[in-house]
């Protein structure tokens, strides 16, 4: 039987692991990915045992974003990218998520993997908010979570410029996550995970709604506003252009 696109497991009192590991599409936002991540984050909330979640990729890939077919249609404008809301699957979890970013994170990829509550990142690894590599402007609420997260003027750059940052040079850059050897990530989240599950779930959800409803409140502000920035870029020929390029065809 073949292993699940999305796989869920219990990793220790209270922890739950999920595994995206869609071999076949290097972990891009394929219908498969969408749909077991959406299932898999619907069952967690409703799991009284649960008190954490660590979410993580396979091997050297976390999740590569956006698939040539996905990014065609929203080029075709046959979809919005709120239409598969997967950025708030984590800041909507009732209880903590840590992001064991233990391989690549690409464009939506990464931004997914940054609305996590905790992140830890690898050395190894590429991050990158790398869509006006594409010649479109960011969207799933990257202009307000990157920010957030990162600092602006390194998030400003990441996303103006396009560029690949392998996980060394962002921890020399000061950002405020645990960086490690790629074989140390999982390990160390679910470390976290677990003094987390320490701690009354009642307690927990509290505390993570408290700090996140600034976050929950003005994001839709962002998304409206990407949405709009969208409109007016993504459906340029060059955007097309670099879309093909991309993907080799």
């Amino acid at each position: 039987m073949a292993a699940p696109v999305v796989d869920v497991a219990d990793a220790g009192a209270g922890v739950v692991l999920v595994t995206m590991q869609d071999r076949a599409n290097k972990n891009t936002f394929s219908d498969a990915l969408i749909r077991g991540l959406t299932e898999a984050f619907a069952r967690i909330g409703e799991r009284e045992d649960c008190k954490a979640v660590v979410l993580t990729g396979y091997d050297n890939y976390f999740s590569s974003g956006g698939t040539q077919e996905g990014l065609r249609d929203l080029f075709e404008g046959k979809f919005k990218f709120t239409d598969r809301d997967l950025y708030s699957l984590a800041l909507n979890c009732p209880v903590p998520v840590v992001s064991a970013m233990q391989g690549h994170g690409i464009g939506g990829g990464f931004v997914l993997g940054m609305f996590g509550d905790i992140v830890v990142l690898s050395r190894e690894s590429v991050y990158t908010a790398n869509f006006m590599k594409y010649g479109f402007t960011p969207g799933m609420g990257s202009t307000f979570i990157l920010p957030t997260k990162l600092g602006f003027a390194l998030a400003e750059e990441m996303m103006l410029t396009g560029s690949n940052y392998r996980g060394d040079q962002l921890q020399r850059r000061g950002v405020p996550f645990s960086v490690l050897p790629r074989e140390e990530v999982l390990p160390h989240a679910l470390e976290l995970a677990a003094n987390l599950a320490e701690k009354p779930r009642v307690s927990l959800v509290a505390l993570k709604n408290h700090l996140v409803a600034p976050i929950r409140e003005r994001l839709a502000h962002f998304i409206d506003a990407e949405v709009a920035m969208h409109a007016l870029t993504f459906h340029q020929s060059e955007v097309k252009q670099q879309i093909e390029a991309a993907f080799g065809r």
